[in-house]
């Protein structure tokens, strides 16, 4: 009886943050990686129904229809990581996926294109959703516990990315596009239930009055400035739209940049960011746009047949499976032992390993275009990469954060992801635009474009492992990024 009751209301924090594992703990995590199934599936499944929206919505403007949500991400992350630093993380996470599933109902129903982007603007939500559960990780458990729990909740949702890309076009091609949506709509309903009922609330709480528009310059002008990245590739970086939004974002984000030192509780307080913070999202930012532009060149290249001579190709079409799901496999296997060892020896070293592994996969991935075999090996190694970088990243920011502001801290290592994910992606577009060949009278890919985006992210890597090592030798850091900084006092 008491256990009916208790899942009739929220869940009260009422106890110390746990130190150990326990049945408990393992449905609260089972429950937060829900939450990030939910976050892949808004982000991840409608790009393999793309060319059937663009079909039904008579556009040819994939950027906006994939990158939207993305974008929303960054625009919302600043005002709900405050929101939950001052009322609640597991609030604002309930508010976040009632917005979401809000966003798959109107994509649902959607009679046009722009009633459409409104709808996938608002399940940008979802984005948000990740870190907050990071957020509240950090906040039921103690330190050590935490750091492995990180990991198995950022990284665990990847092994159903083994299967969802069969599922879901299985699904459309019986019901069509939105049935994608369907799915999203009821995985978000489900997961703000679990969330409401079996997730604490923690009493950590910083009050005051939110800056709300300081949120707003400071997530529209990121939107701007991603809006002109994304649309700068397919348009034109001179084109008069994209170098508007440019400027715009730059102006708004200059605008924040003052306010924000006038204000007493910004949202983002740039005065409190301190060194060990400033080189982690810096380690962020450089690594995670160079291993999402190599994924994205292997997906293009995997398709490409030995037989055509452009100096690359896979002729993987047949073994595309394997070669996508290995990279989920990693991921899965990277954040959970990074989360680990960040428990034994801190998150620093972690960091500093998962970016040294980026940068040999990276270099690895020249051998690559040409073979099979050798892709499948460094197409894991990539995935491990952003396994480990994704877990140790929020786990660095978080244990050099206050506990009060844990929501503002994961907030902009969310950010750093969706700003390494985009510039990279395009800039790496950009450079295989620009350096095509004529093959039998169509515009081919040049193997000298694919050298190129491999050598530009191969130099984001080594950059990104220069300030790791910085980071990991900081001897500024505080003790819970240290070794065993979540024994007890005495131990």
């Amino acid at each position: 009886m008491r256990a009916r009751i208790a899942l009739r209301g929220p869940v009260t924090w009422g106890r110390e943050p746990q130190d150990g594992w326990s049945g408990r703990l393992v449905r609260q995590v089972a429950v937060l990686m829900l939450v990030n199934v939910m976050v892949d599936t808004v982000i991840g499944a409608p790009l393999l129904v793309l060319p059937q929206m663009l079909d039904h919505f008579g556009t040819d403007q994939a950027a906006w229809l994939n990158a939207s949500a993305m974008l929303a991400g960054a625009m919302w992350a600043p005002l709900l990581g405050k929101s939950a630093d001052m009322h609640g993380a597991r609030r604002v996470l309930v508010l976040a996926l009632a917005m979401c599933g809000a966003g798959a109902l109107v994509c649902l129903l959607a009679p046009n294109i722009w009633v459409f982007i409104a709808g996938r603007l608002l399940q940008g939500a979802a984005v948000t959703a990740m870190f907050l559960t990071v957020a509240l990780i950090r906040r039921i458990c103690a330190p050590r516990v935490a750091m492995t729990a990180v990991g198995v909740v950022t990284s665990g949702s990847a092994l159903l990315g083994v299967v969802s890309p069969f599922f879901f076009q299985v699904l459309a091609a019986r019901y069509g596009f939105r049935s994608v949506f369907v799915v999203s709509a009821l995985l978000a309903v489900v997961a703000a239930w679990c969330v409401r009922a079996l997730i604490p609330e923690s009493p950590v709480r910083t009050g005051g009055r939110l800056d709300v528009v300081g949120a707003v310059l400071l997530g529209g002008g990121l939107a701007a400035v991603l809006s002109y990245v994304s649309l700068g590739a397919e348009f034109g970086w001179v084109a008069a739209g994209p170098l508007a939004l440019l400027c715009l974002g730059v102006a708004v984000l200059a605008r924040w940049a003052v306010l924000a030192r006038r204000v007493p509780e910004p949202v983002v307080d740039i005065r409190s960011i301190t060194r060990p913070l400033a080189l982690t999202l810096l380690v962020v930012v450089l690594s995670t746009g160079a291993y999402q532009s190599m994924l994205q060149l292997l997906s293009l290249v995997a398709q490409v047949s030995p037989d055509d001579h452009l100096g690359y190709g896979l002729g993987a079409r047949g073994g595309l499976g394997l070669l996508f799901a290995l990279p989920s496999a990693g991921i899965m296997a990277g954040g959970t032992l990074a989360g680990w060892l960040a428990a034994r020896v801190g998150p620093a070293w972690p960091l500093a390993g998962g970016v040294v592994i980026g940068t040999v996969a990276t270099a690895g991935m020249y051998p690559s275009m040409s073979s099979y075999p050798v892709a499948l090996c460094f197409a894991g190694l990539l995935g491990f990469t952003a396994g480990a970088i994704v877990t140790s990243g929020f786990n660095m920011a978080t244990s050099v954060a206050p506990a009060a502001q844990q929501g503002v801290v994961t907030g902009l290592v969310q950010v750093m992801l969706a700003v390494g994910s985009v510039l990279m992606n395009m800039v790496g577009a950009a450079v295989l635009g620009s350096t095509t060949v004529l093959v039998a009278g169509a515009e081919r890919n040049s193997a000298a474009g694919v050298r190129g985006c491999i050598t530009l992210a191969a130099a984001s890597f080594v950059l990104a492992t220069v300030a790791a090592l910085f980071l990991a030798r900081d001897r500024s850091l505080p003790p819970e990024s240290a070794p065993d900084s979540g024994r007890p006092p005495g131990a």
